[in-house]
């Protein structure tokens, strides 16, 4: 069997027709058609009144903390199992994160974050210091971490009572959303003061790259694209009274954004297939489980993870990643914890604990929508029979 890579792109719908006609009519920049049409199918999509489109998801999650107010000397509540992006973008703005562990999801630790607030930070009129750094906690960034929700119930309660912005990096769960709950029926990205969604080529869908700001607040939404749009007060003299970003998306990039969109509920259940056959080969397979979801929740089944206990396998998580491998097989360990990578070991970690047992015992399987039930079998045939050889 040819190599399996571990996410790629599903181009088999209208894309080429509608990249073309960009360039039959020259809109091919950061103006035109579709990136209206792609911002208006997002809002129909997710139920949410504003979306501004822009060049990823690290640039809107960029702009998301400047216009909730978070700059020099702040803190930023984050959490370390998770893609570097939501990090970097705390010190973007001048601010500094602080890391929280996470839940059996990989999700942020809503007790922990409750526990931290309520025990390590006193509420003042300033807004919620940290004792520890004597610096204002003035946001916290949810990741939904391979599109599984978080607790956005409990998370947005904590919020409210410690006078915290809320930013959902929704960029890897575009299409999951709440089936129980005061949340119900409500997509991830949606429910908090702003959220981001990510088209990266891995991605769900995909528009090459690019991103989407989200929210119901409208002074957020317009203040978004105005600084997205580089800050312009007056596009015909250039005047700019506020420090602007180059952040925008392409017409070429929002056609293709758009013809992804159209495909987004086949992709859904094309993944949420794989994830339940995927379970159904692995059941009877001692030390190793895949991932499950929260429950409550209908999410994008973007990527799968498989837990593995070496005890009971007799193998560790690298060993089986290198036989994968050998196999034809693309997998990769989750990503390794923010809270020791080098530019941020000096911050604050809050009883970082369920993050390292899951970097250490997770691998993240193929899970692209064009993935084809023969390749699951033969992945989960490799898994189990290097099960029986230990």
């Amino acid at each position: 069997m040819k190599n399996i890579p571990l996410s790629v792109p599903n181009l088999r719908g209208k894309e080429l027709q509608y990249i073309k006609k960009c360039i039959d009519t020259n809109w091919v920049s950061s103006s035109g058609k579709f990136v209206v049409d792609f911002e208006d199918e997002i809002c129909k999509y997710t139920k949410v009144k504003f979306a501004v489109a822009c060049v990823n998801g690290t640039s809107g999650l960029h702009i998301a903390l400047k216009i909730c107010g978070v700059g020099g000397g702040d803190e930023v509540i984050v959490p370390t199992l998770t893609f570097i992006a939501p990090v970097n973008v705390v010190k973007y703005v001048g601010a500094e994160p602080v890391f929280m562990d996470c839940d059996k999801h990989m999700n942020i630790d809503c007790v922990k974050l409750r526990e931290f607030c309520s025990k390590e930070c006193r509420i003042t009129k300033s807004g919620l210091e940290n004792k520890k750094t004597g610096r204002i906690i003035k946001a916290v960034i949810p990741v939904h971490i391979f599109g599984n929700p978080c607790d956005m119930e409990e998370i947005v309660k904590i919020a409210r009572q410690f006078r915290l912005k809320v930013i959902e990096d929704a960029t890897e769960s575009l299409g999951s959303y709440y089936t129980a709950g005061i949340y119900k029926n409500k997509f991830t990205g949606t429910v908090s003061d702003i959220g981001v969604y990510s088209f990266n080529g891995n991605k769900i869908i995909t528009s090459g790259g690019g991103g989407m700001i989200v929210t119901n607040n409208r002074f957020l939404a317009e203040k978004a694209r105005y600084l997205v749009n580089q800050a312009k007060d007056d596009s015909v003299k250039y005047i700019h009274n506020e420090i602007g970003y180059n952040f925008r998306l392409t017409n070429l990039q929002a056609a293709l954004g758009l013809a992804q969109l159209e495909q987004l509920g086949i992709f859904i259940r094309v993944k949420k297939h794989n994830y339940e056959l995927y379970k159904k080969l692995l059941a009877g397979v001692c030390g190793v489980k895949i991932l499950d979801v929260p429950s409550g929740t209908a999410p994008n089944y973007w990527f799968y993870s498989l837990v593995i206990n070496q005890n009971k396998f007799g193998l560790d998580r690298d060993s089986i990643m290198k036989h994968l491998q050998s196999r034809g097989i693309q997998v990769r360990p989750v990503w390794y914890l923010n809270h020791l990578q080098r530019p941020y070991r000096k911050n604050q970690a809050y009883k970082i604990e369920n993050a390292s047992r899951l970097w250490k015992t997770t691998l993240n399987l193929p899970c692209s929508t064009n993935l084809e039930t023969r390749q699951v079998r033969y992945i989960t045939s490799v898994i189990q029979d290097l099960n029986r050889g230990n």
